[in-house]
């Protein structure tokens, strides 16, 4: 032990360790820090966007509604061939019918057409 221990010669120690020190200087910090840190949300479920999809989410609809889309067209025009015996035609036609019905679904589901009335009444009434 060197002269510059605070701790007596028997190192029972006079005053308060290093250690008792240092918890009370860790104790003051937290409370400051405690007092400048802004309140914290209660629950991070229960944000005001809520009721709105992710962005992930409506990724994954518009780009099912365009697959659905093609899909449903290219099995129509294929079975039609197979059907009516029009290879390649039926196929070619309603692929094509399939990738339009698949762009205006995913132009309707992002809003790019604005809403349809549908409180209003038939036309002429």
């Amino acid at each position: 032990m060197n002269g510059n221990d605070p701790r007596g010669k028997d190192g029972t120690g006079e005053g308060s360790s290093p250690d008792d020190d240092l918890s009370a200087r860790l104790k003051r910090l937290e409370m400051q820090i405690d007092r400048k840190r802004p309140p914290a949300a209660s629950d991070p479920s229960s944000r005001p966007d809520r009721g709105q999809p992710s962005s992930l989410g409506i990724a994954m609809r518009l780009s099912t509604e365009f697959v659905a889309g093609v899909l449903a067209g290219g099995l129509l025009g294929w079975g039609c061939d197979h059907l009516l015996g029009t290879k390649p035609w039926g196929l070619i036609v309603l692929l094509v019918m399939g990738f339009a019905a698949g762009i205006y679904n995913v132009m309707r589901v992002s809003g790019f057409f604005p809403a349809a009335d549908t409180k209003k009444g038939p036309p002429g009434s």
